[in-house]
């Protein structure tokens, strides 16, 4: 009985293991959730996200290492905040964010600019 036992927690240790680390997926533009709204607010974290805020809107977004790729959230948050922007991102879920608070950007459009895009082609 008590080997099914910790076979049994194993598999659910297992199981929440792979939900919470699993990458995000890439999708194909067609299949990304789009949300349009004004930025609130821009800044930098110590993982070198890049977090957007929208106005009105309670999720914070952000670009996965966006300041490793090039992307400087001073910069952004100069040419940005205040503007009009469109955020793409995949349907998602992780127990690390259970309440469906925090959104992985796939593509930031701005205007006619795309600023940063990792949809996938196609």
């Amino acid at each position: 009985m008590t080997k099914y036992v910790i076979y049994g927690f194993s598999f659910l240790l297992l199981v929440a293991f792979i939900s919470i680390f699993r990458p995000v997926p890439i999708v194909k533009e067609s299949k990304a959730i789009t949300v349009k709204g004004v930025v609130d607010v821009i800044h930098g974290s110590k993982t070198q996200d890049i977090v957007i805020y929208l106005k009105d809107v309670p999720q914070r977004y952000y670009i996965n290492r966006g300041e490793e790729i090039g992307l400087d959230a001073s910069t952004l948050a100069e040419r940005i905040e205040g503007e009009l922007v469109t955020l793409k991102y995949p349907k998602y879920w992780t127990p690390l964010d259970w309440n469906d608070k925090i959104k992985h950007i796939s593509k930031l459009d701005f205007g006619e600019e795309v600023i940063f895009n990792e949809l996938k082609k196609g």
